[in-house]
């Protein structure tokens, strides 16, 4: 017989998972820095990873904050998380960047694209998951 679907609730922003994906891409590429570079290189692809991964909190925390009525507000919502998670991205890099004289361009920026590859990958993941179970 039919039976109503049970109710489920909408599908969160995977922040923690998202953070562990970026802080084990990160740790990976800080071995290798630290590995060809010394510990500039490590710490400077671990500076790079956590800019990504604190970019990403801010944005989860900014996301959940309230619960929009609306879709319009809903929107609103996405859209000042979104240019909240820019901003800190681009003073960040800016700060690490100026401040930090013997910073290992390449171990800096592999971190940084590798933990950003990893926060699409996980939510890639997450939906071709659920889309499995459905």
């Amino acid at each position: 017989m039919f039976r109503p679907a049970a109710p489920e609730s909408p599908p969160r922003y995977p922040a923690f998972r998202i953070a562990g994906w970026q802080l084990v891409a990160t740790a990976v590429v800080a071995i290798i820095g630290g590995w060809a570079a010394g510990w500039h290189g490590f710490l400077s692809a671990v500076l790079g990873g956590i800019v990504n991964v604190s970019a990403g909190i801010v944005f989860a925390v900014l996301a959940r904050t309230g619960s929009p009525p609306t879709a319009a507000g809903t929107v609103h919502a996405m859209i000042r998380a979104e240019a909240a998670k820019i901003t800190v991205i681009v003073l960040q890099l800016w700060f690490v960047l100026s401040m930090y004289k013997e910073v290992v361009h390449g171990a800096f920026f592999a971190a940084f694209v590798a933990s950003l590859l990893v926060t699409q990958a996980a939510l890639l993941l997450r939906d071709r998951v659920r889309s499995r179970e459905h």
